[in-house]
């Protein structure tokens, strides 16, 4: 998958539609198409990254999502509440857009171990 075909990269160039929630230079946030709780946003950067193995490689970006994660969450109406915060990789992990991507998840009480 490269920066035409990702979806994740269409919603950050505006090519494809997405019920944004907030937006910046570096990443844009989205309702998940499938909400799997009341609030599930997705924090996705615009560059496109295909894990969080590569913020190893860029911890000024892993900072810049962490604190756009926080940014949601509080305007979303999480911050105090509290959220869980999800970032899948690889297949065992869950991934299934090859895109990095944070999920915000809230509005009701989660339980653990998640699945």
């Amino acid at each position: 998958m490269n920066e035409t075909t990702c979806p994740f990269c269409r919603i950050a160039a505006g090519t494809l539609p997405a019920d944004l929630v907030a937006t910046e230079a570096s990443w844009i946030a989205f309702r998940d198409l499938h909400p799997q709780a009341p609030v599930h946003v997705l924090i996705v950067p615009r560059r496109h990254l295909v894990s969080a193995v590569e913020l190893e490689n860029d911890p000024a970006l892993a900072g810049t999502l962490l604190a756009a994660v926080a940014r949601v969450a509080r305007r979303e109406g999480l911050a105090e509440r509290g959220y869980r915060i999800v970032s899948n990789v690889g297949h065992e992990g869950g991934q299934t857009v090859p895109h990095l991507h944070f999920h915000l998840l809230g509005g009701r009480p989660l339980h653990w171990p998640p699945g």
